[in-house]
């Protein structure tokens, strides 16, 4: 029987969301021994976009997860030749200033006319933000972090499709999808992630790009008519047990939640209907608590990832899940688990794997 065809869906969630995340996609890979990487399609939003970008770029789980816990390999270098270790180990949890003009009125007065005008065609999320004013931490720092894996150009991955949103329309944009802007790899992440009035928004081609969260946490509808066997998708910002809520911060907090569960299960009821099992796993209360309020805290990344292994881990063998992860294709050894070599020869580790997934150890293009 030929391998499932099946798309990866990885949902926004700020600091915290990507450590769950981490702790979520390494899960998968042990308990499965799949390489989430060879997933036919990979959408990323937001803090999904930085993961998705790492792991089409051939980063492991195994690996993210012990680099956030501070393990060194010496003599393992990145794809921009400088030293692994010297990395970022917080998820892009550096904030700078960006170099601008300080924020005067609504970020977007466009976007602010066009909701103000037809409020009924855009997101609840989506209708504030154009009156937010623009934000103000440089996200120089998270493209870093993908420069390090993909300096220049496009991922080697056919089908990695990263969500930003136009913050004068208000439309989604999938970058790497046929037809969306030509863009560096490292400039539409930046711009999946920018949250409006936190993070400068990002320019691409004269237009300026914010979080593609704002249309949809998880965008998991853009797979829609692709005919696909399976979707997995990882959500850090839903739950089936959404948190009670007292203060402020935490009210806002569930009601995100809330709204952000209800287009999630919309969107898997529609690519169910054509046919398609939809996979959603969601943090669990264990979850919530160790993610807090503050979804950008800089703080408790590694216990978050150490929590969402194991709650992951339960909800693969709950239902069905367990048997439609067997139909998954096994993946190289060194995607799937620490190999017993020394860091300096997972160089030729890393190509092989590369040449497995796509065939060719290729070069970065612009999509």
């Amino acid at each position: 029987m030929s391998a499932p065809r099946v798309g990866l869906v990885l949902g926004a969630g700020g600091i915290m969301g990507g450590a769950w995340l981490t702790g979520a996609l390494d899960a998968i890979t042990t308990e499965s021994g799949w390489d989430p990487g060879t997933a036919e399609f990979i959408v990323g939003t937001s803090a999904g976009s930085m993961m998705a970008a790492l792991l089409a770029g051939g980063v492991p789980p195994w690996f993210m997860v012990a680099h956030s816990a501070g393990r060194s390999f010496d003599g393992l270098v990145g794809e921009d030749g400088r030293p692994a270790a010297e990395a970022d180990r917080a998820a892009g949890a550096e904030f700078k200033l960006q170099r601008a003009l300080p924020p005067i009125g609504p970020g977007s007065l466009r976007l602010a006319a066009r909701t103000l005008a037809t409020p009924w065609r855009y997101t609840p999320a989506t209708v504030g933000v154009g009156w937010l004013p623009r934000g103000v931490v440089s996200t120089e720092p998270l493209k870093d972090i993908v420069r390090r894996v993909t300096p220049t150009g496009w991922s080697d991955h056919p089908n990695l499709w990263v969500m930003a949103c136009d913050y004068a329309t208000g439309e989604r944009v999938a970058f790497g999808r046929a037809g969306a802007p030509r863009v560096e790899l490292t400039e539409a992440v930046a711009a999946s992630c920018a949250i409006p009035a936190f993070y400068y928004p990002v320019e691409i081609g004269g237009r300026r790009y914010i979080d593609g969260g704002i249309r949809s946490t998880s965008n998991l509808d853009v797979l829609r008519g692709l005919d696909l066997d399976m979707v997995i998708c990882l959500n850090p910002t839903s739950s089936r047990h959404p948190p009670r809520a007292w203060n402020p911060a935490e009210v806002v907090g569930a009601r995100m939640n809330r709204d952000s569960g209800k287009r999630l299960g919309s969107e898997a009821k529609a690519l169910r209907a054509e046919g398609t099992d939809v996979i959603l796993i969601q943090p669990q209360p264990a979850d919530l608590e160790a993610m807090g309020p503050n979804l950008m805290a800089r703080r408790g990344r590694n216990r978050v990832i150490a929590t969402a292994k194991a709650t992951t881990a339960a909800q693969l063998h709950a239902g069905g899940i367990r048997e439609l992860l067997k139909e998954l294709p096994a993946g190289t050894p060194y995607m799937v688990r620490e190999p017993d070599v020394p860091p300096e020869d997972w160089s030729a580790l890393r190509a092989d794997a590369r040449a497995a997934r796509f065939g060719r150890p290729g070069a970065s293009q612009t999509s």
